[in-house]
């Protein structure tokens, strides 16, 4: 059972649109390596986990870093949204109609001919598709469950290791703020999650250094990693555990196995940061709703609350 608190797990910093710097965090949210794939691996291997209840700390660190793996598709999805948002090659005012030219002649959603994936424009109304930098959709055959716990944990850190490693290369891609500001915070969190998983190995008497090594990045040589690595974000994992039954705790301590002189810790949650909602794109038809066809839909909605209440006031008669 999950619970959806209405925060973001980490600021995205306000900055110009670039649709091209867009699609390139694409990869990072729907491609082989992407937050959908580390999300779906890591919660179809917590929900098939079998054990004695001696092996609850690993079930319960892949279901932390699963559930992680969902703020971070939310992440990286509203970045991907905001990155289009308005994008600059309309310069008309939000009052102007939507079927004329824009300002210096230029139509509305002319951007989506030279740059980014024009499925942005045609099927996703300036928003995040589950597709790759290519625009090949997700697919579920990414999802990696042996069964074996040695072999899907030794998955699991080449995955994150491979991840940083690509987004590492995306930051290099774009000077983009609100681009950037996102790679950074996935770049931490997926050293924090290579961490976990090392660790885990280690538990289970697995020499994992010698067989599959971390790929050395340097990322702290980019200004936003550095400050995030400052504050020690990738040495603690979040655990999302309402209940605070979460015995992750348990493996995730210790010194780092990234050898920064850092300890592991757990927490259940970070604090995060308020979600805004993104204004309407008229060019987009989204919402693009006018005041008549907006009353009649409430008025729909009216009768149809009007309906359901009558029904359960009936049935509670009976």
């Amino acid at each position: 059972m999950y619970l959806h608190t209405e925060l973001l797990i980490n600021d995205i910093a306000v900055s110009e649109p670039d649709p091209a710097a867009a699609n390139a965090l694409q990869e990072g949210l729907g491609g082989q390596f992407g937050e959908m794939r580390t999300m779906m691996q890591y919660l179809f291997q917590s929900m098939n986990f079998r054990g004695d209840p001696s092996s609850k700390p690993y079930k319960d660190l892949l279901q932390s870093v699963g559930t992680e793996e969902i703020s971070h598709v939310e992440l990286i999805g509203t970045t991907i949204s905001k990155l289009l948002d308005g994008s600059p090659g309309y310069k008309g005012k939000p009052t102007d109609p939507v079927d004329e030219p824009g300002a210096k002649g230029a139509t509305p959603l002319s951007i989506a001919l030279d740059h980014s994936n024009i499925h942005h424009y045609l099927v996703g109304a300036q928003g995040a598709l589950p597709v790759d930098a290519a625009g090949n959709p997700w697919s579920g055959s990414y999802v990696y469950n042996s069964g074996n716990l040695v072999l899907d944990l030794l998955y699991n850190l080449m995955l994150e290791s491979t991840g940083r490693l690509q987004k590492c290369r995306i930051y290099q891609m774009t000077d983009n703020p609100t681009a950037r500001s996102t790679i950074a915070y996935l770049i931490v969190r997926d050293q924090a999650h290579e961490n976990a998983f090392a660790k885990a190995l280690e538990s289970l008497g697995v020499n994992w250094g010698s067989v599959l090594p971390i790929p050395k990045t340097n990322a702290e040589q980019f200004p936003e990693v550095k400050k995030l690595l400052d504050k020690g974000l990738q040495s603690i994992q979040f655990t999302f555990n309402a209940d605070n039954q979460s015995q992750a705790a348990k493996l995730y301590r210790g010194a780092s196995p990234s050898n920064d002189g850092t300890e592991l810790s757990t927490a259940v949650m970070p604090d995060g940061v308020p979600i805004t909602i993104s204004p309407e794109r008229r060019e987009e038809f989204s919402p693009g709703l006018d005041p008549e066809l907006l009353a009649l839909i409430q008025a729909t909605a009216e009768v149809e609350i009007a309906n359901i209440e009558a029904t359960d006031t009936t049935a509670s008669k009976k």
